[in-house]
């Protein structure tokens, strides 16, 4: 997030991480933030105000606990305040006092790295391998996306909420907290069920020419 709180970012599928990673450091990008586990809550209001306005509210624990309020203004801009705080269970409990409810819990496991003027981040959710890029403007981010391989017509504009929601009614799944342990006894998820196989093929034809 830029000093301003604008956010500029652009999300893609990916099989796995391997060429992506490599990619990144035979750029001379840098890790930054190693690999490690984030737990995200996120609110709304009961009559879903905040979904209903493009806004979202989270409360997230990871390399440190993060109170997050976003709002969009496209698929890839977003106007964004970050609140570092000391206590995740604090956070929650001041939201939930506040009369916010919980709409969705999901894990997963982010990594970091620096891409010139770029952030690369890799996201493993228990339901796909993502790559988010963040930079300053779309244009430095449709470069790094460019370089790493990455279909800019694949890009996925649905949140994680939202492609959680996908899997919910398309594989009638029997959980709805979106963490590995619910996950770990379900058949894998393949990119067909979020409706991605598109964004995979064109994946693994971009890297053929590169």
């Amino acid at each position: 997030m830029s000093e301003s709180g604008r956010e500029i970012e652009a999300k893609f599928i990916v099989p796995h991480f391997d060429g992506i990673r490599q990619r990144v450091l035979d750029l001379e990008g840098q890790l930054i933030i190693p690999r490690h586990l984030e737990l995200n809550k996120r609110y709304d209001t009961h009559d879903n105000r905040l979904r209903s306005n493009r806004e979202i509210l989270r409360v997230r624990r990871g390399n440190r606990v993060v109170l997050t309020y976003k709002k969009s203004k496209s698929a890839e801009e977003r106007i964004e305040f970050e609140l570092a705080i000391n206590d995740f269970e604090i956070a929650c409990n001041f939201l939930e006092a506040l009369g916010y409810q919980v709409i969705l819990i999901y894990e997963k496991y982010r990594e970091i790295y620096t891409l010139d003027e770029a952030a690369v981040m890799l996201d493993e959710l228990p339901f796909g391998f993502f790559v988010e890029v963040e930079g300053p403007s779309l244009e430095i981010i449709k470069q790094a996306a460019a370089v790493l391989g990455l279909d800019w017509e694949y890009r996925i504009k649905n949140s994680y909420l939202e492609l959680f929601e996908i899997l919910q009614m398309r594989l009638n799944l029997p959980f709805s907290t979106a963490d590995f342990v619910s996950f770990k006894e379900w058949p894998p998820i393949h990119p067909s069920d979020l409706g991605l196989e598109e964004a995979i093929r064109s994946f693994y034809d971009i890297k053929s020419e590169l």
